[in-house]
């Protein structure tokens, strides 16, 4: 409609262990090649939107990894900061892990905790988890004595929910989230109880052969 403006706020989790060695290099492909293809899915739809901002947060394990453990960017308008997003991508690749569980519940309490956008008319706000692993209880972060473990971070699974569900953090109309993960905890637990959520499962500890890329241009593009 005449005068509105529409933004699109993405935030992609992406598990960097080991395991996901076979199919990093595809995830960060499909990352960087975002906003051209949104473009084109977009029109082809004849639709459009204003603003992208993409957003990555990178996780391991603490207890394998210490301070590779999370690594997350700021908000990349894109195109427009294009080069620095590059950069950043060209840090990630699979290593460490030790064994499954991973770090994911973590990454997803700092991914629903970003510093959406505000300014426009109209808002989607996506997450997008991709991960071949189960995922540590957050209580055992908050027991362990691990200085680098985040503070401000949900202490339950109870209480991630509720930061989903509500609105302090993120838009309960704007949130979209997409996960790319097993069928183990918690994704199943998330893909049955939360709303606004699309699972595509994939097996354990095989690196997610079978990415389906477009689910997350789908669930923009038909939203708009």
């Amino acid at each position: 409609m005449q005068g509105l403006t529409y933004s699109i706020d993405l935030v992609l989790c992406i598990d960097a262990t080991g395991s996901m060695s076979p199919v990093i290099e595809r995830v960060k492909k499909s990352a960087l090649d975002f906003h051209s293809d949104l473009n084109k899915y977009m029109e082809a739809k004849g639709k459009h939107f204003d603003k992208l901002r993409v957003r990555v947060v990178v996780f391991r394990d603490f207890w394998a990894d210490g301070d590779k453990a999370i690594l997350a960017s700021a908000f990349f308008p894109l195109p427009e900061k294009d080069e620095e997003f590059r950069a950043f991508m060209a840090q990630v690749f699979a290593q460490g892990g030790g064994d499954e569980p991973e770090n994911a519940l973590e990454a997803l309490a700092i991914a629903i905790k970003s510093p959406w956008s505000t300014d426009s008319n109209k808002r989607r706000q996506v997450i997008a988890m991709w991960t071949d692993a189960s995922a540590h209880q957050l209580e055992k972060g908050k027991a362990s004595s691990i200085s680098l473990y985040p503070k401000a971070l949900p202490a339950t699974f109870d209480e991630l929910t509720d930061w989903w569900e509500g609105q302090m953090y993120i838009n309960k109309s704007a949130k979209r989230l997409i996960v790319y993960a097993p069928d183990a905890y918690p994704w199943t637990d998330i893909a049955n109880h939360w709303t606004n959520v699309i699972q595509h499962t994939s097996k354990a500890g095989e690196g997610l052969a079978d990415i389906e890329y477009t689910s997350i241009l789908d669930t923009i593009a038909e939203s708009v």
